[in-house]
């Protein structure tokens, strides 16, 4: 059903039961799911958050500068970067880490041109250290890079099983979009993603799907054309 897809995963998501920020167990899972994606044959771009270790935003609400706070922030992202990376071998799916900041030895500069050959030579491409400039959250990076490699769809995963009309979990009565324009969420003011990576989308074209990321074999399903989650589009 798509040949490429961008990935976008939540750090805090590798929080483990005991506070730890990468939990083994919620690795495994997460590249599990990709191992059973990247079978199926489908091209696969990951964006994952840092906030399992550092949120800007949070740094600059206990006194730090908003800007080191998000640079703190990318930095984090290249962490969960290397885990995942790492992890991937495990299950013997190539991976490349592609950095918006280039570290010697561990992640090579971003270019949508190296990124979409790795792909097209069957490697999963994990993407770094956010935008590379603070004030940008890693969704606006998710839909960036979406954007610039050409996937036909982006993929959020999250703890909950699409999007609602309010928070599950504070109102058990709240109800579940099956879909949404774009233009209809960014007007509903629903927190899916951050007013730029709605921007970004929209502009683009870019469709969306909201779900639920630790329920197994969800990816898959997705990719085998199951109604998971909500569509956005």
């Amino acid at each position: 059903m798509y040949k490429r897809i961008l990935l976008k995963l939540s750090g805090e998501a590798l929080i483990d039961q005991d506070g730890n920020s990468i939990g083994i167990n919620q690795l495994e899972h997460y590249c599990s799911e990709i191992s059973d994606a990247y079978k199926s044959g489908v091209q696969i771009a990951i964006v994952i958050g840092g906030g399992n270790i550092f949120r800007g935003i949070q740094g600059a609400k206990r006194g730090f500068s908003r800007i080191q706070g998000d640079y703190m922030g990318m930095m984090a992202t290249i962490i969960n970067s290397l885990a995942l990376e790492e992890m991937l071998l495990e299950y013997n799916i190539p991976s490349t880490i592609l950095g918006a900041i280039e570290i010697d030895n561990i992640c090579k500069k971003f270019y949508f041109k190296k990124a979409i050959d790795l792909l097209e030579n069957n490697k999963v491409i994990i993407l770094s250290g956010g935008t590379g400039n603070p004030l940008f959250t890693t969704d606006s990076a998710a839909a960036l890079r979406a954007i610039e490699i050409n996937a036909d769809i982006l993929l959020k995963g999250t703890k909950v099983d699409g999007v609602y009309t309010e928070d599950p979990f504070k109102n058990p009565n709240a109800q579940k979009y099956e879909y949404l324009s774009l233009d209809e969420a960014f007007e509903k003011k629903l927190k899916i993603l951050d007013l730029t990576a709605y921007t970004l989308c929209m502009e683009n074209n870019l469709p969306i799907i909201v779900y639920d990321a630790t329920k197994k074999g969800n990816l898959k399903k997705i990719l085998e054309g199951e109604k998971i989650g909500t569509l956005i589009k």
